[in-house]
């Protein structure tokens, strides 16, 4: 077994990142800007841009925290949302979700202009990455493939099987690794909550994706040997063991799966930290440019 190690790959990368943003910042006279827009106080949430926040000064990006309580209305959410649309000195514009029940999440992210949509969640990027046009990639399933392509890894021709459709996760996630690239040409099943004999599903994967969002899902019965899992779930449970007093697992077992898997990404350590690295190149990306021209 050999990890996909998500600090090894996010290190490499943002050494790149870094380099590019400090040549980019010499021909704007500015540097690569990101903006954050944060509702309410959930935890998790708080920590995520946090952590977003102290990358982008890492690797010499400007990042701004704009936070609104939670009884803020929509219609002030997406005045400010048409403001930095406006803004030609900012790249980036995410909307940290989840979103309080009373604002509509499809409305917010509809309205984020597709050319500073980061995250890659408007329809537009979602519809030109179907169509293997130039896009914002979903930062997630962008840092899954920056990751098997930093370690070589042969998908073609390769059974992949996808556990959970999210459109955050899973539906982009096989449609990457379908797409005639490398990585990619797998042969891709995507599987959910509906999926019958999903054991029997899961045990074909030469690729098994794990993005359902539940603790352990995915046991050792249900993997080949050989195989390759990558975690994508975080979930978090009060610990009196950590300073931090929660505890991070994955949806897979990991000390059970890693006895039979060939790579294996943990948790914490492996997806989390590529998911920050694609929302920093897609964010280097749109200051340059190169994917929706200025």
């Amino acid at each position: 077994m050999k990890l996909l190690d998500g600090k090894e790959v996010s290190s490499k990368v943002k050494e790149d990142i870094t380099r590019e943003a400090a040549e980019l910042t010499k021909q704007l006279g500015r540097k690569p800007h990101l903006v954050a827009i944060l509702v309410g106080n959930d935890g998790g949430s708080e920590t995520y841009v946090a952590s977003k926040m102290r990358n982008c000064e890492q690797v010499g990006f400007e990042s701004t925290n704009i936070r609104y309580d939670a009884d803020v209305t929509e219609e002030e959410l997406l005045k400010k949302i048409a403001e930095i649309n406006g803004d030609p000195n900012i790249d980036g514009l995410i909307v940290q979700l989840p979103l309080p029940k009373h604002i509509d999440p499809e409305k917010v992210t509809e309205a984020i202009d597709y050319k500073k949509d980061v995250d890659g969640f408007h329809p537009i990027n979602l519809g030109r990455m179907q169509r293997n046009l130039p896009c914002f990639i979903p930062a997630t399933p962008y840092g899954i493939m920056l990751m098997l392509e930093h370690y070589g890894i042969d998908t073609a021709g390769k059974k992949a099987v996808i556990v959970g459709r999210s459109n955050i996760v899973g539906s982009p996630m096989s449609i990457l690794l379908a797409r005639n690239s490398n990585p990619g040409n797998c042969t891709v099943t995507l599987t959910h909550s509906r999926t019958k004999n999903l054991k029997e599903e899961v045990l074909q994967g030469d690729i098994v994706v794990a993005a359902i969002g539940k603790k352990n899902f995915v046991t050792a019965d249900m993997v080949k040997d050989g195989a390759i899992v990558i975690d994508v779930g975080i979930n978090r449970e009060n610990s009196s063991e950590t300073k931090s007093g929660f505890k991070l697992y994955g949806d897979v077992d990991f000390e059970n799966v890693a006895q039979k898997a060939s790579w294996i990404t943990p948790v914490p350590g492996g997806v989390g930290l590529m998911t920050i690295v694609g929302l920093l190149k897609n964010t280097l990306e749109a200051a340059k440019g190169t994917v929706y021209p200025k």
